[in-house]
């Protein structure tokens, strides 16, 4: 059975309470006048960054974008007309090498209600701080274990570091169901028969500077697979170097032992709180 110090759960649930942090003081906030809350901030842009956007603005106007010395302001307008716009300012700061990465492949920008506003390339969203999606997925067997996924030491983003049995950013035409059976695939080579029976368990909120790389802001979705203890997950797509099978008590440790992605410590931690007892 798996079980854990009273010191180890102290200390997950006080990383999980801290999971959503504060952009940092100067950094310049981007005011969006359309959406559920006009007038609403949607993102962060490093101060780093922004003469060299204000220089371009000025050279050249950007329909629907203004930017001062206190914050960027992104006016109202149809999804195709805004994402056009925002697609404009994006391929500046791309080749102003403000933005890494680029993966031609677009998120959207959801509301409070769930409506579209506006889509852009995926790698855009954290240099901008705009509020992102992705499904992370818990593969556990009755044993007790936990599969996790090592990524490979060619990602652009945190090469070589422990995450989910799959995982990945939700795309514009994606609902996080449609993900997480597609990722659970590419990543782990669970045929849909088995990602069909994916139980979604909860939403973790995710907020944090990343250094030299703006701000990342996102809402992980998560979901639970058992999986039968004769099982082998194999990677199709290149992105997952190898997988291992642990217990949770040593799944915590390499969480605090900084051994996880960001995103995924948060999500394992998560499961093994709601699995785990206290020793």
């Amino acid at each position: 059975m798996n079980k854990l110090s009273t010191s180890t759960i102290a200390a997950l649930e006080e990383m999980l309470q801290n999971a959503a942090r504060p952009a940092p003081q100067d950094y310049l906030p981007i005011i969006f006048l359309g959406g559920a809350i006009p007038g609403q901030i949607i993102g962060y842009l490093n101060p780093d960054y922004a003469p060299y956007l204000q220089e371009s603005l000025l050279q050249n106007p950007i329909p629907y974008v203004e930017i001062g010395h206190e914050h960027l302001t992104i006016r109202n307008a149809s999804p195709i007309n805004l994402s056009g716009s925002l697609a404009q300012m994006a391929d500046r700061m791309h080749q102003g090498g403000f933005i890494f990465g680029w993966r031609h492949e677009d998120f959207a920008w959801i509301d409070q209600n769930g409506h579209e506003y506006f889509r852009l390339e995926r790698s855009a969203f954290r240099t901008f701080g705009f509020r992102s999606t992705a499904s992370h997925i818990n593969g556990y067997t009755k044993a007790g274990s936990l599969w996790l996924g090592r990524r490979s030491e060619t990602k652009a983003t945190d090469p070589g570091r422990l995450d989910n049995l799959a995982a990945g950013g939700i795309g514009a035409d994606e609902t996080p169901w449609v993900n997480a059976r597609r990722e659970l695939w590419e990543e782990a080579g669970v045929p849909a028969q088995i990602s069909n029976q994916i139980k979604p368990v909860g939403r973790i909120h995710m907020r944090r500077p990343i250094p030299d790389r703006g701000f990342h802001d996102e809402q992980l979705y998560i979901y639970d697979l058992e999986l039968a203890d004769s099982f082998i997950p194999t990677n199709h797509d290149g992105e997952v170097s190898g997988f291992i099978e642990i217990s949770h008590s040593e799944a915590a440790a390499r969480i605090l032992a900084d051994e996880f992605t960001s995103d995924a410590a948060f999500v394992t931690a998560d499961f093994i709180l709601r699995n785990t007892k206290t020793s």
